[in-house]
C-alpha cells in the first residue's frame, strides 16, 4: 500500500477543467474550486481527478502545485482531453455551462495510493457530474464505502441527470447542498409531493438518512438543516463580477467551519459571506488573501443572528 500524504485534511473528487469564458479560459470544476478555495482558507486539501497528457492538463497540474493543492491524486489519461467547458454569463452575471464529453477525468480509477489517502482523511467532497461515466462512477462508489464525512454538491447538468445514479450518491451523503431549483427537482424527482421548502427537505433527509442539507438562494442567502435546527443566513448587496464558483466558496467555508467545530449559525453566516465575497471577483479561483475575506465580513451589516 503507497503511502498516504498525512497533512491532507479533504479530497475533492471529480472533475478538473478549463472554464471557456467570454474574458477567456480559467481553471474551473466544481471539485477544483472547492478544493482552492478550502485550501485558501487554511484546510489542506488534495484533488483526485484526471487530465489529457495535453498542454492544458500540464498547466492545470502547474496551477495545483503553485497553489499547494494536493495533485499526487491527479492521473493522466492517454487517450481523453483534458476538460474545457464552454461557460456563457446572462445580463445577471450568472452562468450556464456546455459541458462536453467524454473527457479525461470521465476515467479516474480507483488505485492503491487513492484508497490510502482516503483513510487519513476527514472529509471527501464530491458532486452528481463526476458519475456520468461507468469508470469514475465504480471509483467514486468504492471511496464513498470508507468512514470519513462525505459532502455531496448536487450539479444537475443535463443531459447528465440520472435518477439511479442521485440515489446512490444521496444514499451515502452525511452532508448535502442543493440550490433551490435542485431541491424541488430532486424532491419531486423520488416522489415528494411538496411545495414548502421546510416539507421538502425533512422529505429528503428521511428518505436518504442525511444528518445536515443545505440550501442557497443567491442574493437572498442560504439556509442549513440539521439536527440542531434551522438556522439561515441573509444575503449582502453587492456588486456581482460572474457567479462562477460562488456556490462552491460557499461549501468550502461551511467545510472549514465544520472542521473548526464552529456552533451552525456562524458556520452558515461564514458560508454565505464566503459566497458573496467571491462573485465580486471574477472567475472559480480567484486570487485573494484570507485577509482579504475577513476585511470582506467585517463591512456586512445584516448577518441573521
Amino acid at each position: 500500500m503507497m503511502k498516504a500524504t498525512t497533512d491532507i485534511q479533504a479530497l475533492c473528487y471529480g472533475e478538473i477543467l478549463w472554464d471557456v469564458l467570454p474574458c477567456g479560459a480559467q481553471p474551473g470544476g466544481a471539485p477544483l474550486n472547492v478544493a482552492y478555495h478550502l485550501n485558501k482558507l487554511g484546510l489542506p486539501t488534495g484533488l483526485i481527478s484526471k487530465v489529457g497528457d495535453d498542454e492544458a492538463g500540464r498547466k492545470l497540474c502547474g496551477l495545483l502545485d503553485e497553489w499547494g493543492i494536493g495533485s499526487n491524486l491527479v492521473q493522466t489519461d492517454q487517450r481523453y482531453n483534458t476538460s474545457e467547458v464552454l461557460v456563457t454569463l446572462n445580463s445577471e452575471k450568472e452562468a450556464t455551462y456546455d459541458i462536453l464529453y467524454p473527457v479525461a477525468w470521465d476515467f479516474i480509477a480507483g488505485n492503491d495510493h487513492i484508497y490510502a489517502q482516503i483513510k487519513t482523511t476527514g472529509y471527501l467532497v464530491y458532486g452528481s457530474l463526476s458519475s456520468r461515466n461507468k469508470t469514475s462512477r465504480e471509483t467514486l462508489a468504492t471511496l464513498l464505502d470508507h468512514q470519513i464525512t462525505k459532502v455531496l454538491d448536487i450539479n444537475l447538468r443535463e443531459p447528465y441527470v440520472n435518477k439511479h445514479d442521485l440515489e446512490g450518491l444521496l444514499s451515502k451523503a452525511d452532508i448535502v447542498k442543493f440550490n433551490e431549483e435542485e431541491l424541488k427537482r430532486i424532491s419531486s424527482m423520488f416522489g415528494g409531493r411538496y411545495h414548502i421548502e421546510m416539507d421538502m427537505v425533512d422529505f429528503i433527509r428521511d428518505t436518504f438518512q442525511i444528518s445536515e442539507l443545505l440550501v442557497t438562494k443567491g442574493s437572498a442567502g442560504a439556509t442549513a438543516y440539521s439536527e440542531g435546527g434551522t438556522f439561515n443566513a441573509r444575503g449582502s448587496k453587492i456588486t456581482v463580477a460572474d457567479t462562477v464558483g460562488s456556490g462552491d466558496a460557499f461549501l468550502a467555508a461551511f467545510i472549514l467551519g465544520k472542521h473548526n467545530k464552529y456552533d451552525e449559525q456562524t458556520a452558515i453566516n461564514n458560508a454565505v459571506a464566503m459566497g458573496a465575497f467571491t462573485a465580486t471577483l471574477k472567475g472559480g479561483c480567484p486570487d485573494y488573501s484570507p485577509a482579504d475575506f475577513e476585511n470582506f465580513k467585517s463591512r456586512i451589516i445584516n448577518y441573521h443572528q
